[in-house]
C-alpha cells in the first residue's frame, strides 16, 4: 500500500502562486509516475499534471500549461507542483495520485490517491 499526504494549500488572490507538496509513505516505489489532479465543487475530477519516475517526461492539461511546474524528487518521496499565475477558475481540491505507468496518469486512472488539499483563488 502507498500512503500520499498532500500540504501546501491555502487561500491566494488571482496572480499569486503556491506550490503543493505530496508526501508518499508504504511500498513507495521510485518507478511510479506521479501526477496531481483536481475538483472544484459541482465539477468531475480533472487531469491537471503528471510526471514519470525519472522526471524527463512530463504532461500538463491545456488549462494550466505555462502556469503550473510538476517536479519530483524521489530521494524524499516527494512530488511538487509549483502554481503560479494563479486563476479563480484553479479553485480546487487538488489530489496527488500515484500509477505504474505515465500513460496510467495521463489517462486518469491512478494506483493511488491522496486526501486532497483545498486551494482557493480569490479575484
Amino acid at each position: 500500500q502507498v500512503q500520499l499526504v498532500e500540504s501546501g494549500g491555502g487561500l491566494v488572490q488571482a496572480g499569486g502562486s503556491l506550490r503543493l507538496s505530496c508526501a508518499a509513505s508504504g511500498r513507495t516505489l521510485s518507478t511510479y509516475a506521479k501526477g496531481w489532479f483536481r475538483q472544484a465543487p459541482g465539477k468531475e475530477r480533472e487531469f491537471v499534471a503528471a510526471i514519470n519516475w525519472s522526471s524527463d517526461r512530463t504532461y500538463y492539461a491545456d488549462s494550466v500549461k505555462g502556469r503550473f511546474t510538476i517536479s519530483r524528487d524521489n530521494a524524499k518521496n516527494t512530488l511538487y507542483l509549483q502554481m503560479n499565475s494563479l486563476k479563480p477558475e484553479d479553485t480546487a481540491v487538488y489530489y496527488c495520485a500515484n500509477g505504474l505507468s505515465f500513460d496510467q496518469m495521463v489517462r486518469g486512472t491512478p494506483s493511488y490517491w491522496g486526501q486532497g488539499t483545498q486551494v482557493t483563488v480569490s479575484s
